[in-house]
């Protein structure tokens, strides 16, 4: 028989009906006990009275949560809260490209404990001048096909669109010390590695559909600095990451001083840069430099 799956969408200020909906138009393709778990993480009132509605069908939970958690603790309560064998994660700002996802999960459900199916964005750039950082960074550092992705399978895993076997999920909770955004993924890969579970990279991907302004996808690239300093200080990880080793080897090198001096001087320029209509992404790559310098310092 077809083990269980548990979709598990933490939800914060978000419209999920659609990605909902067309989940629910693949429930045949996973032919075992089903159920999506909807767990609010302290929305705002609007998004809660559109979402509410999803609660009324005989597969779904939906349940609120009166503040915000976090991303690490609210999926490791979506995690306790599910009642079947396996879970898939998503992020609540996704979309199905197509209508295959839970078909070519089922289908390789078997071959891994952990399976990632990756992200897309779509093709043309977005209207809006403030999105397209987001979108440029998506395209250029996120969108990786899976044959690439699984020559570092753990290095390249994300928390969004995995398929785990819940018990392996619970054995290895993500670390709620991370708040914020980022870098929660490093950890729970680095652990995976450690406990020897097979991960295996698939072409199944979601589309990456909530898209911010350029402002708030570099207050979130800070915070993720800061989340990337502190796995890396509190418990050794994150030294497979490119920023982490280039500032590692700037400080062997005695460099780390001059380079942090230099860069907190151009760190407006970059920033202007990447909040203008033309961002280039190796201006992103300094000004997270700059900020791991600091953090490091």
């Amino acid at each position: 028989m077809m083990p269980g799956l548990s979709i598990l969408i933490p939800v914060f200020n978000w419209n999920v009906c659609e990605l909902v909906e067309s989940l629910l138009a693949q429930r045949s393709d996973w032919p075992g006990p089903f159920e999506i778990i909807l767990l609010d993480d302290g929305s705002s009132e609007d998004f809660r009275v559109l979402n509410r509605l999803l609660a009324t069908h005989a597969e779904i939970q939906y349940r609120e949560l009166p503040c915000n958690v976090g991303r690490a603790a609210i999926r490791n309560q979506l995690a306790a809260a599910a009642q079947h064998e396996w879970l898939l994660l998503l992020d609540n700002d996704s979309l199905l490209p197509d209508t295959r996802l839970l078909a070519r999960y089922a289908a390789a459900h078997g071959r891994a404990a952990v399976l990632i199916g990756g992200t897309c964005y779509d093709k043309i750039p977005p209207a809006d001048p403030a999105l397209y950082l987001r979108w440029l960074y998506g395209q250029g550092r996120e969108a990786r096909p899976a044959p690439v992705r699984q020559e570092s399978p753990y290095g390249q895993l994300t928390i969004n669109n995995a398929l785990i076997r819940a018990d392996i999920f619970r054995q290895l909770p993500l670390d709620e010390r991370l708040t914020g955004y980022g870098h929660e993924d490093t950890k729970f890969g680095v652990e995976l590695a450690a406990a020897h579970v097979q991960v295996l990279h698939l072409d199944n991907p979601v589309l990456h559909a909530g898209l911010e302004p350029a402002d708030v996808f570099l207050q979130k690239s800070e915070q993720a600095v800061r989340n990337l300093v502190q796995v890396y200080q509190q418990d050794g990880l994150g030294t497979d990451s490119r920023l982490l080793q280039t500032a590692l080897r700037l400080r062997q090198l005695k460099l780390a001083g001059l380079a942090a001096a230099g860069l907190a001087a151009a760190a407006p320029g970059l920033r202007r840069q990447l909040l203008s209509a033309t961002p280039y992404l190796r201006a992103l790559d300094l000004l997270k430099l700059h900020w791991l310098l600091r953090e490091l310092a």
